[in-house]
């Protein structure tokens, strides 16, 4: 094992002179292979720096771009699209408190414009990849629901990318309804599970248990109703869900029987 050997160290005998000149070689070979090593590194450098430096300006320009396009071209996009969907917001919102006989004309304003603005359905297309645009097909999907356009109210919803703890489970169960209506339980079960099982809350999480226990019931899948009512009252016994839930429950039991 090699020994620390204060400067101004003479070797005392041959073994040390030995030892000494051994380290004194080794160190010069490593410094000799880092030399090397650097001369290999700076000759491909200078060898390659056309390419290097082109790479580099790539991504350079790359980065400058993706700035450019977010500041100048996605932003004011953004806003305009914003803009433009403000009015048939309007219409939605006033639809589902109008009078029955109103709400079909006020949602088909929503969905194709009025007042010189665009509908929810001219925005998925004129401003596609905004999130406006995606909130868009939100709209445009719940609009066709209740205009008992069923098939339309699936397209638009499916392709609503949303999983925040409101619109996203409520798209998913509006997706679930709309194959109830079309007489397609097994989808519309598939879409109810999903509704109540991408967020945990106390509005969305309830409507669906009891939804999909419903649903269950109609395929005589009774367990599996069970096991939703149960959680349904465990769960949320204060949601008006729950209180609604005792006629189920007794005929799932009943059922499982």
């Amino acid at each position: 094992m090699a020994t620390y050997k204060r400067r101004g160290y003479k070797p005392k005998s041959k073994k040390e002179t030995e030892e000494v000149v051994e380290e004194q070689s080794t160190t010069a070979e490593v410094f000799s292979t880092l030399d090397e090593s650097a001369n290999k590194t700076e000759a491909f450098i200078a060898k390659n720096q056309n390419y290097i430096l082109g790479f580099v300006g790539l991504v350079a320009l790359a980065v400058l771009g993706y700035l450019g396009y977010q500041n100048f071209i996605q932003e004011p996009k953004e806003l305009e699209a914003a803009n433009e969907m403000a009015q048939s917001q309007d219409y939605f919102g006033n639809a589902l408190e109008a009078a029955a006989t109103e709400k079909d004309s006020l949602f088909n304003l929503a969905l194709n414009g009025g007042e010189g603005k665009f509908g929810f359905l001219d925005i998925t297309e004129e401003y596609s990849g905004t999130k406006a645009a995606n909130l868009a097909h939100y709209y445009a999907g719940m609009s066709f629901l209740n205009t008992a356009k069923y098939q339309e109210a699936i397209d638009q919803l499916d392709q609503f990318q949303g999983d925040d703890q409101i619109l996203g489970p409520l798209a998913q169960g509006a997706i679930g309804d709309a194959f109830m209506q079309l007489d397609q339980p097994e989808q519309a079960l598939e879409y109810y599970i999903a509704a109540l099982e991408m967020r945990s809350n106390e509005f969305t999480t309830p409507r669906y248990l009891l939804k999909a226990a419903i649903t269950a019931l109609d395929l005589k899948k009774a367990d599996q109703a069970l096991n939703y009512l149960e959680r349904l009252e465990k769960e949320y016994p204060n949601a008006d869900e729950t209180r609604q839930s005792a006629v189920y429950l007794g005929m799932a039991q009943a059922m499982n029987k």
